[in-house]
């Protein structure tokens, strides 16, 4: 029997009668259409008072890793652009200095605005912390904002992957996040302030069939950050997480080397992107994200108008980005 095909079934017994309402159907009109009224008074005030929270990136110190392709560097070059330093970690250090000198040439920055640190941030908190001092003492400044960017895709059916695939993907995806995050925290809390980034995935919200190692990982960063959030806040440490949909981006091409067939079909329903039109939210990603103390699950169950949104962002606060 293929993934698709399903056995019969009985024949569904007729629904009982139900009884019409006891309201009127004019009342229930107006009633709804008070309650619509209310949501959206409700929605513009919270919407006016998180505005007053914009957070600016001029002078700031940012990190992002898996910065040296993808959306990793389009969020650095929106950086860029909006004054910040940046600091680049990736894996191999040809790809980086190849970021760097791209980053330089299309925003007009000098030198001395992007540097690249060469780590693998699954590696261990030893030498990702190492990598860190080495970011701070180069940039001349401690990390105001980290964006957790780096990570991979293994697709595949739970049965046929092997078993390293799920060990592979929570320590790129789940690990190389929670290094840095420890990396940077002591410093933010002793300062009082400071914004962390996680990039999850449209698969971080719902389970999607040949991703059986890939979306529990990037779910993982989600309960990742509502634990943070709550420990965090008080020391004035905002925590976001993004969820960006399908990319075109040398990541994505390698997975789609190895993606079922099942899983290629669903992920065609949601459309692919450039990292140029990506990049484009990139600015909406800090002005939303890194405003506000917590983006994540406050919608949680209105998965289908995520996806509809093609989660770039995170609900509510992609309905508008703030200005620097």
């Amino acid at each position: 029997m293929g993934p698709f095909q399903r056995k019969a079934e009985a024949t569904p017994q007729p629904l009982p009668t139900v009884q019409p309402d006891a309201v009127p159907s004019g009342n229930k009109g107006l009633i709804m259409g008070l309650a619509a009224v209310l949501l959206l008074v409700i929605v513009v005030i919270s919407m006016l008072a998180r505005r007053r929270r914009s957070y600016s990136l001029r002078g700031k110190h940012v990190v992002v890793t898996g910065g040296s392709s993808g959306i990793g560097k389009a969020v650095a070059l929106e950086a860029l652009q909006a004054g910040a330093k940046v600091t680049l970690m990736a894996r191999k250090v040809p790809t980086l200095e190849a970021a760097k000198a791209e980053l330089l040439k299309s925003s007009g920055s000098t030198d001395g605005k992007v540097f690249v640190k060469a780590i693998d941030v699954g590696s261990g908190l030893a030498a990702v912390e190492a990598a860190f001092a080495a970011a701070v003492q180069s940039a001349g400044q401690e990390v105001d904002v980290l964006v957790n960017c780096a990570g991979n895709s293994i697709p595949g059916t739970f049965e046929e992957l092997d078993p390293a695939a799920f060990e592979s993907m929570m320590r790129v995806n789940y690990f190389g996040s929670i290094y840095p995050t420890r990396a940077v925290v002591p410093s933010m809390k002793a300062r009082g302030s400071g914004r962390i980034v996680f990039v999850s995935s449209q698969a971080g919200q719902v389970g999607v069939f040949g991703f059986s190692a890939y979306s529990p990982s990037k779910f993982a960063l989600v309960g990742l950050a509502q634990v943070l959030r709550m420990e965090l806040q008080p020391y004035g440490i905002g925590v976001s997480v993004a969820y960006p949909p399908d990319t075109d981006t040398p990541g994505f091409i390698e997975e789609n080397t190895h993606k079922p067939e099942e899983t290629r079909l669903i992920s065609e329903t949601a459309g692919l992107f450039k990292p140029e039109v990506v990049s484009g939210y990139c600015r909406l990603i800090f002005g939303w994200l890194l405003g506000l103390s917590f983006t994540v699950d406050s919608f949680r169950y209105l998965t289908s108008f995520l996806i509809l949104l093609h989660t770039v962002g995170s609900w509510p606060h992609c309905f508008r980005a703030l200005r620097w």
